[in-house]
């Protein structure tokens, strides 16, 4: 860290042993006197993708009506107050219903692949993810080219989870290579880790600050302090409240290491809530974290898994998941599956109001990212694969005009994919099984 140059490197660390802080935009990182595209403060692009399993209600997805003068239906007016970041692409499907729904639909979302192999060994093949695609091209530049995270974990299943397909196609929505599945990270001690460890110190040293308990910030404070002294008044804010939210997240992760009564050696399934709200919040957080200080500029997060058994408390949903999915056309089961939904859209929600709260510049973290949210799955009662619940949140550095209902007839999801590629500079004229673009 240079603290004599006029302005600070964009890539501006606190180190101490066994912690690695990145610091977020600041004021200082900008030089007087220099054009925006050629300081730290040009925008950067961010993209993200999050899953949920079992399809949706698409009843209660569906705007009544295309372009702009449209009402929310109920799954998704959680995104009311981010109307204008929100663009809704309905009739988009990834093939005809076929054997192996639930396993097909994790390896299709986003690989626009409609047949990967049907194989119950460990010679799978679908196709390379959109997010993996475009992390080659935005994340030369991080530390970390993309990261994978998960709030529920079937990994120890092994064989097939679904006739005729391996449990290795469910346990990813991230694939590098047709046949290179990404692991997701269930755990968010470890993802807190490996944000703010950075390398830095021996894994024994990391180990022995996780047994004091003691803070990242702790081990930078010194190196806080100086900074702090160098810089103007609205940065130091900025600093303060970026350090603040690192640790807030740090003792989140620890009380449920002591609700858990679990150990803290990094080799341990330590830090995850038993609250799925608190999980899924603390996995969102740690990401609006990684985006700030720009470590990440591409993040996957299946926030449940398909042929998922967990239950819904919270709205009042006490049978798993799977099983209300399949609600056979009553009234009353449609009801509990869309207040599902409708709690998942509530906590994507949340993270985009994390986003729209940093500012960047002359814009937002909102305002340069863009999130894919969506099913696998369209009517989960018969396992269809069109239309599919797909929906673009976020402005992708002024690129994406959102507050429209943009319906499609016919297109294949990998067409939506293809568009987002071109779209974040990637030069190819086909993705997965595309016929065409998506006129976004």
């Amino acid at each position: 860290m240079f603290l004599t140059k006029k302005a600070l490197p964009r890539r501006t660390f606190l180190r101490g042993l066994g912690a690695t802080v990145a610091l977020p935009l600041l004021d200082a990182m900008v030089p007087a006197a220099t054009a925006l595209a050629q300081t730290a403060a040009v925008p950067v692009r961010r993209f993200a993708a999050a899953y949920s399993p079992n399809g949706m209600i698409l009843d209660h997805w569906t705007p009544a009506t295309v372009g702009k003068d449209f009402a929310l239906p109920m799954i998704l007016q959680p995104f009311e107050p981010f109307r204008d970041h929100l663009l809704v692409v309905s009739g988009l499907h990834s093939g005809p219903s076929r054997a192996g729904a639930h396993a097909l639909a994790e390896p299709t979302f986003m690989s626009g692949v409609i047949h990967p192999k049907r194989t119950e060994g460990a010679d799978i093949e679908a196709g390379t993810t959109i997010d993996q695609v475009l992390a080659r091209r935005y994340g030369a530049d991080t530390l970390f080219p993309s990261i994978e995270i998960c709030a529920e974990d079937f990994t120890t299943q092994v064989g097939s989870c679904e006739i005729g397909y391996s449990c290795a196609y469910s346990n990813t929505i991230s694939w590098r290579t047709p046949t290179t599945p990404l692991p997701m990270e269930l755990n968010p001690r470890s993802v807190f880790e490996r944000l703010f460890s950075g390398g830095a110190g021996t894994p024994e040293e990391r180990a022995a600050r996780l047994r004091r308990r003691q803070s990242v910030l702790d081990a930078v404070a010194v190196q806080a302090r100086s900074l702090q002294q160098t810089l103007a008044g609205p940065d130091r804010q900025r600093v303060d409240g970026f350090l603040q939210n690192v640790r807030e997240i740090e003792q989140r992760i620890e009380r449920a290491e002591k609700d858990g009564q679990v150990s803290t050696t990094l080799d341990a399934p330590i830090g995850v809530p038993e609250s799925y709200s608190e999980h899924v919040g603390l996995m969102f957080d740690l990401m609006a974290v990684a985006f700030e200080a720009d470590l990440t500029r591409v993040f996957t997060f299946m926030m449940g898994r398909e042929l998922s058994s967990r239950t819904y408390p919270e709205v009042g949903v006490n049978e798993p998941h799977h099983a209300v999915s399949h609600h056979q056309n009553d009234p009353e089961r449609i009801a509990q599956y869309a207040a599902t939904n409708t709690y998942h859209a509530q906590l994507v929600a949340r993270f985009l109001a994390r986003l729209e709260s940093v500012r960047e510049g002359d814009a937002t973290l909102l305002d340069n990212s863009l999130l894919l949210w969506g099913s696998g799955l369209s009517n989960p009662n018969v396992h269809s694969f069109d239309p599919l619940p797909v929906v673009l949140l976020g402005g992708d550095s002024g690129r994406l005009s959102g507050g429209r209902h943009l319906p499609q007839t016919d297109t294949p999801m990998a067409n939506l994919l293809l568009s987002l590629a071109q779209g974040g500079g990637v030069e190819i004229d086909r993705f997965g099984d595309s016929t065409g673009t998506v006129s976004l």
